[in-house]
């Protein structure tokens, strides 16, 4: 019997389900699908994801609970979005974000106040989906291509574009309702 691609994708999903393994399997098929279409290098991308999970382990070390931040890494350049509560804080963070090996730039777009709620979050989730969903089928640019990060209706768009690949998602997303305003973080390659 001659298996085709979808029923050994499926066999293996099975096996990897019953052997407790299963997110470890999905994660991995989902980052590899990522890589394939992604504009950085494998190693690169991996470096971004050692980043970002190294960059959130030292500012948990200052166990202040007047701090969300949230850490995304894109080609070795870092955005920082969420609260602090005070400019002191916001430069530490920053610093110790800078300080992470094969880091290249920081983007500290921190904002100074009280953490958001858990509304406020579920909503820049929805938000995050709503202007995902509009890069779908759209022709001027990969939805792969461009990274959404959504922090208080702000959208922050990261990735390796064109100039007019940055305009088209730019454009895209500042027309989706709710969004407030549109922070390009590109590194452009043309």
């Amino acid at each position: 019997m001659k298996l085709n691609a979808p029923a050994v994708f499926l066999i293996l999903l099975t096996a990897a389900a019953l052997s407790g393994c299963f997110p470890v399997v999905a994660t991995g098929l989902g980052a590899g699908v990522m890589m394939a279409d992604d504009r950085r290098t494998s190693g690169i991308y991996i470096e971004d994801e050692r980043i970002e999970i190294r960059a959130q382990a030292d500012i948990a070390k200052l166990k202040n609970d007047k701090v969300h931040v949230n850490v995304t890494s894109f080609n070795r350049v870092v955005l920082l979005t969420g609260e602090v509560p005070d400019a002191a804080t916001r430069g530490t963070i920053e610093k110790l974000v800078a300080d992470v090996d094969n880091v290249n730039r920081v983007q500290n777009e921190l904002a100074i106040g009280r953490p958001s709620t858990l509304g406020e979050r579920s909503n820049d989730i929805y938000l995050t989906t709503k202007v995902k969903g509009r890069y779908l089928g759209n022709k001027s640019f990969s939805a792969n291509h461009v990274k959404v990060v959504v922090e208080q209706g702000t959208v922050y768009l990261m990735g390796l574009v064109k100039h007019e690949e940055a305009s088209a998602a730019a454009e895209l997303s500042a027309s989706t309702t709710g969004v407030k305003r549109v922070v390009k973080v590109f590194e452009y390659i043309d």
